[in-house]
């Protein structure tokens, strides 16, 4: 119960909009961002600076204050039940620069597409951008940061947002 009061603010705080990253990437979110058949999620860089410095005595909120500190944005947009997640999905798609991102993970089973990139300097990953369409889901996620892929992983598994429990696949290619 204490985990819950601790997150609540966080998840309360990812209904906001905006960001600031690629331009294609930025446009996509802008056009959908006020339509109402969309869940807009927008976490600031302030945010993720406020909440890594809230430190308590729970083990896994210590877990999740490490895992965010090094984060800077967070944005997601989904829509299921929608009925054309897949036009939505190859639409994304056509906007992602691949000269800028390298494919971390491909997955088509069926007819729901999974695809991972990140953007990185170095050994240093800045940006993962996730992009899940289906007939019936479509989920574009962007999170920037220095970014640790085995933390992240994990953190998927405690966020309630639709959409982010695709990131566990990075850690399932990785082994």
């Amino acid at each position: 119960m204490k985990k819950f009061f601790l997150l609540l603010p966080l998840v309360l705080l990812l209904s906001a909009s905006a960001g600031a990253q690629n331009d294609a990437i930025n446009r996509f979110f802008a056009q959908y961002m006020e339509d109402e058949r969309f869940t807009v999620v927008f976490v600031s860089p302030k945010m993720f600076n406020l909440v890594s410095k809230i430190s308590t005595d729970d083990e896994e909120w210590e877990k999740f204050r490490g895992i965010v500190g090094d984060l800077t944005g967070l944005r997601v947009l989904t829509a299921d039940s929608i009925g054309n997640g897949t036009a939505l999905y190859k639409e994304a798609l056509a906007k992602v620069p691949t000269g800028e991102y390298s494919e971390l993970l491909t997955v088509r089973d069926g007819n729901e597409n999974v695809r991972i990139w990140t953007k990185d300097s170095g050994a240093v990953i800045n940006e993962l951008l996730l992009l899940v369409g289906s007939p019936d889901e479509f989920v574009l996620l962007s999170l920037t940061g220095r970014i640790d892929l085995d933390k992240i992983s994990e953190l998927s598994k405690d966020l309630d947002i639709e959409g982010v429990q695709h990131l566990d696949k990075v850690k399932k290619n990785k082994e």
